[in-house]
């Protein structure tokens, strides 16, 4: 999944670009399946929502927001359910193949959201979504969730990648600017080493952290063409993929990572590697714009990061790719095939809301797809993410979200096996390329 910005396309995406100027504790409810929403006898409608805010933030947003919509819709019921971010995708998939899925759930988009259509999981919302919603979000926000042409789930974040950084340990290593190129980062990750302070903190056991130093590295070493046609290409066969993957073999090997980082997770308690960036332990993590939010939740006093950072992934020694690129996601929210209408759209109608996108923005801590909410946004390494995000020449959705579940899934895989010294860079290609042309 690609979007190429144009500046008038900027400019819709965050109107408020001016302005950029200046999930993670475990939750024990187990998601209940069923088919979809009902409507009883009485013409109350029930519906299922599953979303992944396991932070105490995030779950009195969706209450809120859930309990403003019951009061203003009579009738209307929405039981909400916490699904842990590593677990969503499988218990989605589950759900759906047993033709019992959520009503209105978190959507990746790309090549998981095109599976589900395929499969008549979801709804297209194209005519359903507001007038007032179209007004304040312009096109751009819809294209990670669109497929041939029809809007499929109502974005409520932007998710720029790059690398996230504590300020106050880069100040005590001594590391004055942060670099732009592989051999001014490489030259910082031994500045931190020396200062005996871990450089990169990575989660591997969750596979799609590790597997995105690979989706960043490809998007410097590879020309826009290449990446764009990522999902049709089945065979990888550009080098551009090899080099990308030997960019990732390279900087393992000078040991930037935390100890023990292939059996570590990404974002749940103190040890996951957000909870390392979080507590000091490490310097940076490579994340989307969901960073900020998930460390907030596991600082000691559950407060974003005051020190924290951002900086833009470095370029690499004769890629073809634009430096300025940036690989992104959006948090959209889908309304299954089977959800009843027009209840399911109006919630996504009514979430997507300036004063609900704003709260979104607040409670998870990230970018508002609703430009009309950008005011809220003040910490300052959303607002450098922001700014790099409003610039960039073009945008690739997440290789894995791209190529779908299966296929993704084998892609990071094959990353992992590079990092535990199970695969060579060859070998982890071949992987990928098995998968591609398998899926």
């Amino acid at each position: 999944m690609h979007i190429r910005k144009s500046s008038q396309a900027v400019i819709g995406l965050l109107a408020a670009a001016t302005l950029l100027t200046g999930l993670t504790a475990c939750s024990n409810n187990s998601p209940s399946t069923g088919s979809s929403g009902s409507t009883g006898s009485s013409g109350n409608v029930n519906m299922v929502f599953w979303h992944n805010g396991t932070g105490d933030k995030s779950q009195a947003y969706w209450q809120g927001v859930v309990s403003d919509f019951e009061k203003a819709n009579p009738g209307v019921t929405i039981t909400i359910q916490v699904v842990q971010n590593e677990d969503l995708d499988g218990k989605l998939a589950t759900a759906m193949q047993a033709n019992q899925a959520p009503d209105i759930f978190l959507q990746r988009g790309g090549g998981k959201l095109a599976d589900m259509i395929a499969a008549g999981q979801v709804a297209d919302i194209t005519n359903s979504i507001s007038a007032s919603v179209k007004a304040d979000y312009g096109t751009t926000p819809f294209g990670f969730d669109t497929i041939d042409g029809k809007i499929y789930a109502m974005p409520m974040s932007v998710q720029p990648e790059g690398l996230w950084y504590n300020q106050a340990l880069f100040d005590q290593a001594g590391v004055s600017s942060t670099p732009t190129d592989l051999d001014s980062f490489n030259t910082m990750v031994s500045t931190l080493k020396s200062a005996n302070i871990t450089p990169i903190a990575l989660g591997a056991k969750d596979a799609w952290p590790a597997a995105h130093w690979f989706y960043s590295f490809a998007l410097r070493e590879c020309s826009e063409q290449v990446v764009q046609n990522l999902t049709n290409d089945k065979t990888l066969s550009d080098p551009c993929y090899l080099k990308a993957i030997q960019d990732v073999a390279n900087l393992a090997a000078t040991q930037p990572f935390n100890q023990g980082f292939l059996t570590t997770v990404a974002q749940q308690g103190a040890g996951s590697s957000a909870g390392l960036v979080a507590n000091g332990q490490a310097a940076m993590e490579l994340m989307g714009a969901w960073e900020p939010g998930v460390i907030g939740d596991l600082t000691p006093d559950k407060q974003n990061l005051s020190t924290l950072r951002w900086f833009a992934f470095p370029s690499v020694p004769g890629g073809q790719g634009d430096p300025a690129a940036v690989m992104a996601g959006s948090d959209g929210y889908s309304c299954s095939a089977k959800a009843p209408e027009p209840a399911c759209t109006n919630f996504l109608n009514f979430m997507a809301s300036k004063t609900n996108s704003e709260g979104y923005a607040t409670a998870y801590s990230t970018i508002p797809a609703n430009p009309k909410a950008m005011d809220v946004v003040t910490d300052q390494s959303l607002l450098q993410a922001g700014a790099a995000y409003s610039k960039a020449p073009y945008a690739i959705l997440w290789f894995d979200t791209s190529l779908g579940s299966d296929v993704g899934n084998a892609v990071n895989t094959a990353i992992v096996n590079l990092l535990s010294g199970q695969a060579t860079p060859d070998q982890a290609l071949a992987a990928m390329q098995a998968a591609v042309k398998a899926g």
